[in-house]
């Protein structure tokens, strides 16, 4: 009893003088407008015991003794640091938003991290606000508003492109660039983009899967990181960090509609966060958006694509009564929802474990040509779209995608003998099923269905890294291994939908197109950074790697950084890359519907391995090859102003193209070796995938910010952003002997355009955001530059669309500190494309079909759009 007592005694005189002496400290954080930042974190420095704000932005918070330090929290913004020496007033904390250059990244730092300012390389940091602010629906277009060298606009009548619309960084093609999420490898889509739009023939990753309201910030490294991150970085990488908070729980709801009265959309997301077991958290996101289409077709009140007109004696009252021909061209219908985690727990000071992933389900629907009464070929006999007794108008087919995309990612970060090491197992998955609707198979008769199972596609990933850092002084060593296993496979349709001529407007895929193929890879990496005095820094990265199907490759990197003084920083680097064909690219078949002068053909493609292509001498696919040299120099003029300016030179060498049609010539009296291929297999034209090109892309990028300018009693934030780049092809196109001894030319200038011009050269991104009390204006001032469109063979065919000033403005208003709206106008002055001028040849567009181009892209043809949200964190 009496040893009870005492230890009773020794635990009293123990805890006592701390409970005597805690004190307990209210404050409040606000931001640099004054107003109330609910959910921030207040940490004691000397404890690291931490407190959440509530919805006014107040704390309470026990620390041992006085004075104490205490450190205020929030994404997005600089950590604040205050010394608390009197609890006789509440303390005020106020957090400024982060300066960008003085921001610390991960990205392009394998083994330490840097600063935006101390990094050898250029890398944009933009948070999901900024996103929010581009007033955009989709991250791919956000991104577009946000990085001028990144490009992303909608495709229309371009079956599955049209739900993907492909995605590049300066202009290298969506194949090029690397999409990584919380810096682990983001599965590729299972599509190849084969129809006439930017980014032909290339492979890229589905970059609507991860809605941005899970987003905590994207960091996009603009320079070769092959070495770094293996094959797809020529470009450069886009690393989506996923939120972490678990403070609070928000839903955003918007909607918004064009001032034409389509296009409505609705879009609801929830994102929240728990602490479990003391330490760990589980951050997630739910997310639901509803897109409708657009239309916007060209009217022309004829038909020069089959020659009928008003004076036509069968169908005059046809063109007379349908000026547009039937055509809906714009955005499609789209309906997606979304789930995105995001989990960490320490199991010790020294080791986490980690998972998150998404499970994103899209379906859309997108229109195909309108099949005119008059379509050759194509009629309704057996009334199956139409009723009887009433006059055949002709059909509109519609191409609807099925797309499920997956991403999980589980691993243990801990210290291994020294060195910080993470071991990670990522798997991703990309489904594409496609549906034909209204439409029918002409050579089924009375049959045939009107709906289609088309077939689809399916690509798959399975990755295991290893990776290891340990900073010695001045020297950071990393080092580490990537094995990935790759999966490509490619299903038949319904027998319906291919038998005979197949189902209008796209024939379903055949069972000789269906197929599964995989490949093995392995790499292994190092890197070394050296900080020879606290100005200069130089370093590199070395990567080995060897895939199952087409062999090895060593790509390397050299980059180094001097601080003239605290801010003037000039900066330089030098790589080599390389990009592994894709299993789509080397495996891909399929059969599709094509318009050529007032006649309706099949065209097929023919994969890489087929026995066909190699009979012409076409090479097996092999990697494309690179070198980056990037330079530049970034500057800070106190604390809010910053610029950067970067200069690249890009050289790929053998690129894989798509090639263009290679059909029928004109000698009747005779059958070349590929008219005996197209013979054989019933198609009017075939194309194909080969190593055909080298390209030079040479550009700058400019980046100013100024932040925090106090005009009357707000805020004023400036950022300035611009890409110029032009890409040229180096040397002649690698046609093969057979080929180009029967006049063929693989890849024409209208095929050349899609990679010299389809893009805008010029891209200038002026953003103004003035913040006053409760108040944010936001005016947005975006030039695309000019794009142009090259005809096949004839020059003075031509068609360069000026570059135009896209204006958005919008404003945000905080009714309270946790519930807020916002209201964006997009496109205010409702600017569009120059429209097309055919130049006498009707293929250019359609027919009048078209009013504004699709094979070369700047900012979409939707016109102006009115966005509307409520904004509640509880």
């Amino acid at each position: 009893m009496k040893f009870k007592h005492f230890i009773l005694g020794v635990l009293f005189t123990l805890i006592m003088p701390a409970v005597m002496n805690a004190q307990t400290i209210k404050g409040v954080v606000n931001d640099e407008n004054g107003q109330a930042m609910p959910f921030s974190n207040v940490v004691d420095n000397n404890t690291s015991n931490g407190v959440t704000t509530d919805a006014n932005g107040k704390f309470e918070i026990k620390v041992k003794a006085l004075p104490a330090t205490l450190i205020a929290k929030y994404v997005g913004y600089q950590n604040k640091a205050i010394q608390v020496t009197s609890i006789a007033a509440a303390v005020v904390i106020k957090l400024d938003p982060n300066n960008s250059l003085d921001e610390v990244v991960i990205t392009g730092n394998r083994a330490k991290t840097r600063t935006v300012l101390s990094s050898a390389v250029p890398i944009d940091k933009i948070y999901s606000e900024d996103l929010k602010s581009s007033g955009q629906v989709t991250f791919d277009k956000m991104l577009a508003y946000k990085i001028p060298s990144f490009n992303s606009s909608t495709q229309a009548v371009s079956d599955a492109t049209a739900h993907f619309d492909p995605a590049d960084l300066r202009g290298l093609g969506p194949s090029r660039t690397l999409v990584l999420v919380n810096g682990k490898r983001k599965n590729q889509s299972a599509l190849v983009y084969i129809n006439d739009t930017p980014g032909k023939g290339e492979v890229g990753t589905d970059m609507k899967s991860i809605p941005f309201s899970a987003i905590e910030r994207v960091e996009v490294l603009r320079d070769g990181a092959s070495s770094q991150y293996g094959s797809d970085a020529i470009a450069g990488v886009v690393n989506i960090i996923l939120k972490k908070q678990t403070n609070f729980t928000e839903v955003s709801l918007t909607s918004g509609i064009t001032s034409e009265g389509d296009g409505f959309n609705f879009g609801a997301d929830l994102n929240s966060g728990f602490k479990f077991a003391d330490k760990g958290f589980v951050n997630f996101n739910v997310s639901y958006l509803d897109q409708n289409k657009t239309n916007r077709p060209g009217t022309p009140g004829k038909d020069d694509l089959f020659e009928k007109y008003a004076n036509d004696p069968q169908w005059g009252d046809y063109i007379k009564n349908n000026p547009s021909l039937g055509m809906n061209i714009g955005q499609p219908d789209t309906k997606m929802g979304a789930l995105v985690f995001n989990v960490e727990y320490p199991l010790s000071d020294r080791t986490t474990l980690y998972a998150f992933g998404d499970i994103n389900i899209r379906k859309g629907t997108s229109s195909a040509l309108y099949r005119v009464p008059y379509w050759p070929d194509v009629s309704d006999p057996y009334n199956l779209l139409h009723a009887p007794g009433t006059t055949y108008n002709g059909f509109q087919p519609t191409f609807n995608t099925d797309v499920f995309d997956n991403l999980s990612s589980a691993g243990i970060k801990t210290n291994l003998l020294g060195f910080n090491a993470d071991f990670s197992l990522t798997t991703g998955m990309n489904k594409v099923d496609y549906t034909v609707k209204n439409s029918l198979n002409v050579d089924l008769g009375a049959g045939s269905p009107t709906e289609f199972k088309a077939g689809g596609y399916t690509f798959s990933q399975l990755v295991a890294n290893a990776d290891f850092s340990r900073s010695f002084d001045k020297v950071t060593f990393g080092f580490g291994s990537e094995i990935r296993k790759e999966q490509y496979e490619a299903r038949a349709g319904q027998v319906e939908s291919y038998i005979g001529g197949g189902v209008q407007s796209f024939p379903g895929l055949q069972p000789s197109n269906a197929l599964i193929k995989d490949r093995n890879n392995v790499g292994l990496y190092t890197t070394l950074d050296y900080d020879m005095t606290e100005a200069f820094l130089i370093g590199g990265s070395l990567r080995y790697e060897n895939y199952s199907d087409f062999g090895d490759n060593f790509s390397w990197k050299v980059n180094s950084r001097y601080k003239l003084n605290s801010d003037i920083v000039v900066r330089a680097s030098y790589s080599t890359g390389f990009r592994a064909p894709a299993l789509h690219q080397i495996y891909l078949s399929n059969i599709q519907t094509l318009v050529s002068g007032n006649t309706i053909s099949n065209q097929g493609t023919f994969n890489n391995v087929d026995p066909a292509v190699i009979s012409l001498g076409v090479p097996k696919l092999h990697a494309e090859k690179s070198q980056n040299i990037s330079t530049g120099i970034t500057l800070r003029s106190g604390a809010h102003f910053s610029t950067s300016v970067d200069f690249y030179h890009i050289k790929v060498k053998d690129r894989v193209l798509f090639s263009g049609e290679v059909g029928f010539d004109k000698d009747t009296l005779s059958t070349n070796p590929v008219e005996q291929i197209l013979l054989d297999n019933k198609v009017t034209s075939m194309k194909f995938f080969i190593n055909a090109v080298n390209t030079v892309s040479r550009g700058v990028d400019i980046v100013m910010n100024y932040k925090n300018m106090e005009i009357g009693n707000g805020k004023l934030a400036i950022n300035l952003a611009s890409n110029i780049s032009k890409t040229e092809i180096d040397g002649q196109i690698a046609t093969p002997e057979i080929l180009k001894a029967n006049g063929y030319d693989i890849f024409n200038r209208k095929e050349q355009g899609r990679i010299l011009s389809a893009r805008p050269n010029t891209k200038v991104l002026l953003g103004l955001n003035y913040d006053i009390n409760k108040l944010s204006v936001i005016l947005n001032n975006n030039y695309f530059g000019k794009v142009t469109w090259q005809h096949a063979k004839d020059v003075s065919k031509d068609q360069t669309f000026k570059g135009k000033v896209i204006t958005d403005f919008g404003f945000a208003y905080k009714f309270t500190s946790t519930i807020s709206a916002n209201v964006m106008v997009n496109n205010l002055l409702n600017i569009y494309p120059d429209e097309i001028d055919t130049k006498g040849d009707v293929i250019t567009n359609l027919g009048g079909r078209f009013r504004y181009p699709w094979e070369v892209s700047q900012f979409g043809i939707s016109g102006t759009t009115f966005t509307a949200g409520l904004n509640f964190k509880f």
